[in-house]
C-alpha cells in the first residue's frame, strides 16, 4: 500500500533543509517514495491512499540519544538532588529492588510517552541487571510498541567505595560476556531493534571493563555510549584515578571512535573537546537533566565549531522527568542564549537539526533515519499546530521548538507503519499500561524505601 501525507508545511532537513509549504510526502512500504507536491504524488502513485495533513506539520521522527527507560517509574522521586546524592539516596537503592516486570512495564511506558511526542528512534542505557532478562524485557518493550533503536547493556564494575549498591556491581568479564550474548541475539542486518553496550561512568567502571568494551565493539561492530565528563565529581574522580580527565583517559587506553555516543560533556574543556574530534566520537546532548541535577551547561557551540556531530536526549525521567524532546530542543537553544549572553549563538534550526539529524548521524543512521527524502525509512511525525500555544504559524520549525509543547502530535509513523494515528496509540492499551505502570512504580517505591512525596512544609492527605 502507498500513502501520501500531503499538503502540509514539511520540514525535510534534507541537506538544503527545505521547509515546504504544502508540501507532500509518499510512504511506500516502509520508505519515502518520493517527496514534492500533491499533484505530482498522487500522479506518480495513482493507487496511493491520501491523508489530508492541511494545517499541520510533518516532520522527520525525532532521534532521543539518551535515555534510561526503567526511571519512568521513578519521575519525581529525585527531586533536588546532586547527581552523586541523586544516585547514591535514590535511583541505586531503587534499582536494587526493579524487577523484570518492572523494566519491561517502564520500558513500554517510556516508549509510549516518546511516541506521543514524535519520537521514533531510542537509545536506552540499561545498567540494571539484578534479575536475569533485564535488557530482554527492554527488547521486548521496543518490539511490541514498534519503537526503532538502540537498546544498551550497560554495567558497573566498581563503586562501592562511592555507596553504589552491591547489588549492581559485576566483574567486567561477566557485564561484557553478557553484553556479547545479547548483542548476538538481538542483532540482525537491518533489523529495527539493535542492541549495544554501555558502560557507565568513570567512578563505576575499572579500566579492565573498558577494555574490554572495545574489544566487544570492534568484534561485533556495534554501539557503545557511555557518561562522559558529566559532574564535577566525575572530573575530580578521574583525576585523582588517572591524573587526567576522564575524556583523556578514555583516549589514551584506545576506547574512544566513532561509534562511542559521550553523554553530557557538561565538563569538557577544550582540550576534551578536540580530543572527541579526533576520534569522531559524537555526543549526546541532554540540557534537562543537566539542569535539573544542577551539572551545568554543556559547550555545545564550542562542539558544533569543533566539528563534533551533537544529538539530543531527554535522559531518564528521574533526572528530567520526562521524555519529551520539545522540551530539550527549547532547553538547548534558549541555555546557550543565556549562558553566552548571545541570541544567535543556539538557533531554533539548530535544535531541530540535533533532535533529528544530528541525531540520526549520532547513533550510525545518517543514512536511515532523520530527514524526509526519497529512499530513506518512513520514520515521521505529524504535528497539529491548529490550538492556542502554536497558532498563528510564521515559521513551523520555531513554533516547534519555542511554541509547541509535545502534545501536538496526532500521528507517528516507523518503518512505514502508524504506531500513533488521530491522537491514539495503536501498540498497546495505553489507559491499561498507565494504570499498570503506576502499580509498578508504587510498588517499587515502596520496596525502595523512596518517600513517594516529600515534606517540605507541604502536607499530603488521601481523601
Amino acid at each position: 500500500m502507498s500513502l501520501i501525507l500531503a499538503d502540509a508545511w514539511l520540514i525535510t532537513m534534507n541537506a538544503r533543509r527545505d521547509v515546504l509549504e504544502r508540501g507532500s510526502v509518499c510512504v511506500e512500504g516502509d520508505r519515502i517514495a518520493g517527496v514534492g507536491s500533491r499533484a505530482l504524488l498522487a500522479h506518480a502513485h495513482p493507487e496511493a491512499e491520501i491523508m489530508d495533513c492541511a494545517g499541520r506539520i510533518v516532520m522527520p521522527g525525532m532521534v532521543n540519544t539518551h535515555t534510561h527507560l526503567f526511571q519512568t517509574l521513578l519521575k519525581g522521586l529525585g527531586d533536588d538532588m546532586a547527581l552523586k546524592r541523586w544516585f547514591t539516596c535514590m535511583t541505586g537503592p531503587s534499582a536494587v529492588h526493579l524487577t523484570r516486570e518492572d523494566a519491561k512495564t517502564a520500558a513500554l511506558h517510556g516508549c509510549v510517552e516518546s511516541i506521543r511526542s514524535g519520537i521514533t528512534t531510542l537509545v536506552d542505557f540499561m545498567y540494571v541487571h539484578t534479575q536475569p532478562g533485564m535488557t530482554e524485557a527492554v527488547v521486548d518493550a521496543f518490539e511490541e510498541t514498534g519503537m526503532r533503536g538502540f537498546v544498551c547493556r550497560g554495567f558497573m564494575t566498581t563503586g562501592q567505595e562511592h555507596d553504589v549498591p552491591a547489588a549492581l556491581i559485576e566483574t567486567p568479564e561477566q557485564a561484557v560476556a553478557d553484553a556479547r550474548r545479547v548483542i548476538r541475539a538481538v542483532n540482525k542486518p537491518g533489523g529495527r531493534v539493535q542492541a549495544g553496550v554501555a558502560p557507565c561512568m568513570i567512578w563505576t567502571v575499572d579500566e579492565t571493563a573498558l577494555r574490554l568494551t572495545r574489544q566487544l565493539a570492534d568484534e561485533e561492530r556495534v554501539l557503545v555510549t557511555t557518561h562522559v565528563a558529566e559532574t564535577h565529581f566525575e572530573i575530580a574522580e578521574a583525576a585523582k584515578r588517572y591524573g587526567r580527565t576522564d575524556t583523556e583517559f578514555l583516549s589514551d587506553i584506545g576506547f574512544l571512535g566513532p561509534d562511542v555516543l559521550a553523554v553530557h560533556c557538561v565538563h569538557c574543556r577544550p582540550h576534551d573537546i578536540r580530543i572527541l574530534r579526533h576520534h569522531g566520537a559524537k555526543v549526546s546532548h541532554n540540557p534537562c537533566s543537566n539542569l535539573y541535577l544542577g551539572s551545568g551547561i554543556a559547550p555545545v557551540p564550542e562542539m558544533l565549531t569543533a566539528g563534533v556531530t551533537v544529538g539530543l536526549g531527554s535522559d531518564g525521567p528521574a533526572s528530567s522527568n520526562n521524555h519529551s524532546l520539545f522540551q530539550a530542543m527549547k532547553f538547548a537553544a534558549l541555555i546557550q542564549k543565556g549562558a553566552h549572553q548571545d541570541a544567535t549563538v543556539m538557533t531554533a534550526e539548530k535544535a531541530m537539526e540535533m533532535a533529528t539529524i544530528d541525531g540520526a548521524h549520532a547513533v550510525g543512521l545518517g543514512h536511515e533515519i532523520g530527514s524526509i527524502e526519497a529512499g530513506k525509512k518512513a520514520d515521521l511525525a505529524v504535528v497539529d499546530f491548529g490550538n492556542a500555544f502554536m497558532a498563528p504559524i510564521h515559521n513551523p520549525v520555531s513554533a516547534i521548538v519555542y511554541s509547541g509543547l509535545g502534545h501536538e502530535v496526532s500521528d507517528v509513523m516507523i518503518d512505514g507503519r502508524f504506531v500513533l494515528r488521530d491522537g491514539v496509540v495503536l501498540t498497546q492499551d495505553e489507559h491499561a499500561l498507565r494504570r499498570r505502570a503506576q502499580l509498578c512504580a508504587d510498588a517499587l517505591a515502596a520496596r525502595a524505601g523512596s518517600a513517594r512525596f516529600k515534606n517540605r512544609g507541604w502536607r499530603s492527605t488521601a481523601i
